[in-house]
């Protein structure tokens, strides 16, 4: 029996199976999060659940980048208001590695939604730090105003491409 590495049961997902949402599962058989490709809003929308390891943010986040180059799609809509605690260990892995590849590939627009009072903020508000320079991020403590920035940036992006 051979062993797949988290990173492999990736590559056996189907290309088109990031049209409809894709579930990644966690050790307890636990649904931790979920990415899909919204084409009404041309973004991607993540929506990550519970307590976050090391490997599943890794895994997740690796994940959403599929979608993202699929469908040439420069904005992404990460969702963290259902998850538990902080996930500072792995910030500085987003922004020297995710991050770097993910705009390699097209993205310039990231909205984070934290719940304010939560320790994800906390971490959130570090890998915002961490992204100056390299694309457009912005907190926000609902979900209705991530999706109005980026319809909003999205139509400014339209009129001037440049």
């Amino acid at each position: 029996m051979s062993l797949l590495s988290p990173t492999s049961l990736i590559s056996l997902v189907p290309r088109s199976a990031y049209l409809m949402p894709h579930q990644l599962i966690n050790g307890f058989g636990k649904v931790y999060f979920t990415t899909e490709y919204d084409a009404t809003n041309n973004w991607v929308y993540n929506n990550w659940i519970g307590y976050q390891t090391y490997t599943g943010i890794i895994i997740g986040a690796d994940a959403c980048l599929h979608p993202l180059q699929e469908n040439k799609c420069a904005y992404l809509l990460n969702d963290n208001r259902q998850v538990i605690g902080p996930w500072d260990h792995t910030v500085e892995w987003v922004v020297s590695n995710w991050a770097p590849r993910a705009v390699a590939q097209g993205l310039t627009h990231f909205a984070q939604v934290v719940s304010p009072e939560s320790l994800a903020a906390q971490s959130a508000q570090s890998m915002l730090l961490g992204f100056e320079g390299q694309l457009a991020m912005h907190l926000f403590d609902n979900i209705a105003e991530a999706r109005m920035w980026l319809r909003a940036v999205q139509r400014v992006t339209e009129e001037d491409p440049t």
